[in-house]
Order: C-alpha cells, then sequence, then structure tokens
C-alpha cells in the first residue's frame, strides 16, 4: 500500500480535521522513529501505519483498534501494518501487544503527541519549536490537563521501549520539531 493509497483509505472513514491531523502527527512521528532506530528501510510501513492507527475511530469509537483490521484486511493492508494499528490499543479496546520496536513506539507516541499537542496550544507561541521537556513534564503531571490524554500508556510504552519517560518525551519533541512549527 502506497501512502496515496493509505490517505485515501483514512479519509473515506475519517472527515474531522482533527482526526487528521492527528493522523498526519503520528505518520510523521513514527517516520522520524524508524529513522532514528535503524529502520531507514521501513520509513514508509512506520509512516502508514502512523497513518491509518485510527482508521476506526471516527465511526467506530466503540470498536476502536477492533473494527480496523477488518478494514484493513479487505483493502489488503500489510499485517504489520494491522497487528500494530490494532495493538496501539493493547489493554484498553484489544489484547493486542505491542511486540515490534514499530509497534511499541506507536503505542507510546500516540497518546504523547496529543499530550504535547495539547501543551503547544497553551503556549503564546503556540510553536513546538521553543517548548522545552521541563515544560511537558509538567503539564504530564497535571491530571487534569489534557486529561483525555493516557499517562498510564505513555509511562508504559517508555518502560516497553526500555527509555525512561523524560527520553521518550525529549525524543518526540525532537520529531515534532523536524516537521512542526
Amino acid at each position: 500500500m502506497t501512502r496515496e493509497e493509505a490517505w485515501d483509505l483514512l479519509t473515506q472513514y475519517n472527515k474531522e480535521p482533527f482526526h487528521l491531523e492527528h493522523a498526519q502527527t503520528v505518520e510523521n512521528t513514527m517516520k522520524y522513529f524508524a529513522w532514528k532506530l535503524g529502520y531507514g528501510d521501513e520509513e514508509e510501513l512506520w509512516g502508514i501505519a502512523g497513518l491509518l492507527h485510527d482508521l476506526d475511530f471516527e465511526q467506530f469509537p466503540q470498536e476502536h483498534c477492533i473494527k480496523e483490521q477488518e478494514i484493513m484486511r479487505e483493502n489488503g493492508v500489510d499485517e504489520r501494518i494491522i497487528h500494530a494499528a490494532a495493538s496501539h490499543g493493547y489493554g484498553l479496546t484489544v489484547d493486542i501487544k505491542p511486540e515490534h520496536e514499530m509497534e511499541k513506539v506507536l503505542y507510546a507516541v500516540d497518546e504523547l503527541t496529543g499530550l504535547i499537542g495539547a501543551v503547544v496550544l497553551m503556549r503564546p507561541s503556540k510553536s513546538v519549536q521553543d517548548l522545552e521537556l521541563k515544560s511537558v513534564k509538567k503539564k504530564f503531571k497535571t491530571k487534569s490537563f489534557a486529561a483525555g490524554c493516557s499517562r498510564d500508556v505513555i509511562e508504559k510504552g517508555a518502560e516497553m521501549l526500555g527509555w525512561s519517560l523524560d527520553d521518550l518525551i525529549q525524543q518526540t519533541l525532537d520529531a515534532l520539531k523536524t516537521f512542526q512549527d
């Protein structure tokens, strides 16, 4: 599946600008990590996994990470992408555990990019470029801030990767700074 085909599939099931923007943010973050972690030859695969990870969320929120597997299989999506997308709901909507490094990164950065995006909106600059780790950590500790972003999932994701929380946050900030204002 090409990126263009993945985008066409995504936009069949998602119309909300917020969901489409989130999909692209996770896509680009995944591509960054593919290169950073030595999977540059799989950059497109990692990106498509990020792009399609919430394929079913807008239309089938009660079947999130379940319905998308069916949709993806019907559309000939690579099983590695299907497993990665489904596993980002591990412990929440499915029992499919992230196993490959790509899946662990997706699990960790999905919620984290949402939290960082909320922090950016609160900043005078409205930019990730001048955002520092300490600012994200402060908001991370405030449970009422961006309450829909699961801190537990972010922490479990860092643990799965064998990284400290600070390292995960900093690397995700570094990723976002490569493609966002």
